[in-house]
């Protein structure tokens, strides 16, 4: 992903670019992993010296109030950020804890709250086992039974 590219989606959201936030923005971009501020920062801290973890949360917090990222809280331990904006469930395997995007199909579409609400934002979150997990689950559950 091009710096340009960064700073279009950037400005697209009336956000003013600098060296922290483009990097942070493309860290988003191109790790669809939902990663939370420690990863962020782990990951862009030897290519921004500069970085501290109060300007990656700060970073994070203007682009999920510009509508530029989403803040995903599945995990009650520890909030994760996600660059899709479009309409879409989340996914967290409660046993490898990964977080997957799951599409929502037009036909589940959610219907407009009741009249005079203002809806902001909808979150939708599965949990269960993955289908790798629920493999290894049902593998081990055999395994026992033989």
């Amino acid at each position: 992903m091009s710096d340009k590219s960064v700073i279009e989606y950037l400005s697209d959201h009336g956000i003013k670019a600098s060296v922290q936030r483009i990097g942070v923005m493309r860290y988003l971009m191109e790790h669809l992993t939902h990663p939370s501020v420690e990863e962020i920062h782990g990951a862009l801290q030897g290519k921004i010296p500069t970085l501290s973890k109060t300007t990656v949360y700060n970073t994070l917090r203007l682009l999920v109030e510009q509508g530029a990222a989403r803040m995903i809280t599945i995990d009650e331990r520890t909030t994760k950020y996600d660059a899709d904006c479009s309409r879409h469930a989340h996914f967290l395997c409660s046993a490898c804890n990964s977080i997957v995007d799951i599409p929502i199909p037009e036909e589940h579409a959610l219907q407009q709250p009741p009249k005079g609400y203002v809806l902001h934002e909808t979150q939708i979150y599965y949990h269960g086992l993955c289908p790798q997990c629920a493999r290894k689950n049902q593998q081990q559950s055999e395994n026992l039974n033989h």
